[in-house]
């Protein structure tokens, strides 16, 4: 217990306050303290009658009940684990552009939830996350059930497959795997492969709040991998990438590990 403020402390700026609002809005409607009916995203009184708060609060509160304890435990895994890469690692030293990575997850989740009449957008938000982390770091190789193993790039599509044959669902994470991959191609790929224009970027106004922290590669490209384009120095080569471990569990997704593979 000692150690819990610690770990809390620790967790990145944008993800330990997700997941802090997230446990604390779903624990307040797990009580009765909120009614999660009031915080669910629904067509009429969002449109009609202007409950803009619920966009917000379809992300963060997840209605409880006996038979989904378990699957909201995994999603905050997975948020925790998935987010804290992300800003850590890929975004690391410039919070402005993953901020405006969530910001536009989050709109598009927005968007395809009143659609497709999904009220409550936890789901697809953390498997768009997972999505974008999968593209940028599509050759690790990853381990899932009875030994398999594979690439990352196919841990999305494996995850919805699954989902889809034991419970029969699969529409929110199909529903993250496209809003992931909407940011993902109008950010990294169409202009960078494709040679087209930059459709999307950081607005100005995100690092006047959120400044950059270090240098690094410009934001708009993919963290690279050891191809080297000059004739590199004795020694001077760069390690590979880590391996990841998944553990067992109903919905077959997993842990990453800090070894280097």
């Amino acid at each position: 217990m000692a150690e819990l403020p610690d770990w809390f402390t620790s967790i990145p700026y944008f993800t330990k306050r997700w997941l802090a609002l997230t446990a604390i809005l779903t624990v307040a409607g797990r009580f009765g303290v909120l009614n999660p009916f009031n915080y669910m995203l629904f067509y009429e009184p969002f449109i009609k009658k202007f409950e803009i708060w619920r966009a917000a609060t379809a992300l963060l509160m997840y209605p409880l009940s006996p038979g989904n304890g378990f699957h909201f435990l995994v999603n905050c895994y997975f948020l925790y684990s998935y987010s804290v890469r992300l800003e850590t690692d890929s975004f690391g030293g410039r919070p402005a552009d993953y901020f405006f990575l969530l910001i536009f997850n989050w709109i598009c989740c927005v968007i395809i939830g009143l659609l497709a009449n999904i009220p409550v957008l936890m789901d697809p938000m953390v498997l768009s996350i997972l999505y974008v982390w999968c593209q940028l770091n599509k050759d690790v190789i990853v381990s899932f059930w009875f030994g398999t193993r594979f690439k990352a790039m196919y841990l999305p599509w494996v995850l919805f497959g699954f989902n889809l044959i034991i419970s029969g669902g699969g529409l929110q994470e199909l529903v993250g795997i496209i809003v992931g991959h909407i940011y993902f191609f109008l950010m990294f790929k169409y202009p960078q492969e494709m040679g087209g224009p930059q459709l999307i970027q950081t607005p100005q106004i995100f690092y006047k709040f959120f400044p950059n922290q270090r240098t690094g590669h410009s934001f708009g490209q993919p963290p690279t991998r050891a191809t080297p384009t000059a004739a590199p120095a004795a020694g001077n080569q760069q390690q590979g990438e880590g391996g990841l471990n998944f553990r067992r569990h109903d919905w077959g997704r997993g842990y990453v590990l800090g070894q280097q593979q």
